[in-house]
């Protein structure tokens, strides 16, 4: 890209902790986290910020658009269940009644007294079966976008809005249907202890904010999932990836958003020098094959290198 120097920039997406139990077996997940005796999890925490976050009126038309409104009155509605689940993630360590509580502290003080009861387990886990996951889906997509401010460190080169297209893998609990859907990776000892996603994102730099990712099999390749990551590039961002993301295709592709591009490519990509720069960067052509070049204006595409 002309008239920007070379940008050093290496980041990847946290790996999840694996821990060990008493018979040195790798175990998926976190830590249980419990406040001391006497302290209740709500002293530290406010969910009712998750409603202010993702304002009520967007959550009932996901559930609505995905058809998962509440059609009579429940202990837990629908749109009770959104929020719980995003307090679940946020809280990992914590128990299902407990998260529910502290959301329900915060929520009352938006909704009222009377917005909702602590519910027992079992209601929880059937509230939580009847949402289903397209609802959230729904809700990330519209709600989930960068959100860095001018004077947001990090998160600004020159004009250029920093984002960064990156993948990993992320454990998920080891459930038949799990396994089912994601797949489960394996070795030379044996498959792995859990089943396994692939992810692919975008992430703004300044704010670690993670928007437009695609999860997949933990056999789909990085490169095939990001074909819908590149969809929530903007023109005005600047996007970052490592190499093992470039091709012809995807350059192109993320070209069409609008957005300006840095990526890496192999060591052994043929990149010409056809028009020096004054930076010391230069202008080459991308061909979809290495074999044989289309002519000037049959697909190829000039781009800077530097």
């Amino acid at each position: 890209m002309a008239g920007v120097g070379p940008i050093r920039f290496t980041w990847r997406l946290p790996s999840p902790r694996l821990l060990r139990d008493r018979r040195g077996v790798r175990t998926m997940g976190r830590p249980s986290v419990k406040p001391p005796s006497g302290v209740r999890v709500s002293n530290h925490i406010s969910l009712g910020m998750v409603a202010r976050t993702m304002p009520l009126d967007e959550v009932r038309q996901v559930l609505a658009d995905s058809g998962r409104s509440s059609r009579r009155h429940r202990d837990l509605p629908a749109h009770v269940m959104v929020y719980h689940v995003i307090g679940l993630a946020l809280y990992m360590g914590v128990s299902l009644r407990e998260v529910l509580r502290c959301l329900l502290d915060g929520l009352r003080a938006l909704w009222g007294p009377a917005a909702v009861k602590v519910a027992g387990r079992s209601v929880i886990t059937q509230a939580r079966k009847r949402l289903g996951e397209a609802p959230l889906r729904q809700l990330y997509e519209r709600m989930v976008r960068p959100i860095a401010v001018p004077t947001t460190r990090g998160a600004w080169y020159r004009h250029w809005r920093l984002v960064s297209l990156d993948g990993s893998t992320l454990d998920v609990a080891g459930s038949t249907d799990n396994e089912a859907g994601f797949g489960r990776p394996g070795s030379g000892r044996g498959p792995g202890a859990f089943p396994q996603l692939r992810l692919v994102s975008l992430l703004e730099n300044g704010t670690h904010v993670l928007f437009g990712a695609h999860p997949g099999r933990y056999t789909d390749g990085e490169s095939t999932l990001a074909r819908t990551v590149l969809d929530a590039l903007r023109p005005g961002m600047l996007c970052l990836a490592d190499r093992r993301f470039f091709s012809h295709a995807l350059w192109r592709q993320a070209l069409a958003t609008g957005a300006d591009l840095r990526w890496r490519v192999k060591g052994d990509l043929r990149l010409p020098c056809e028009q020096a720069l004054p930076d010391g960067s230069f202008l080459t052509t991308l061909y979809p094959t290495a074999t044989i070049p289309l002519p000037p204006g049959g697909g190829g595409g000039t781009t800077g290198c530097g």
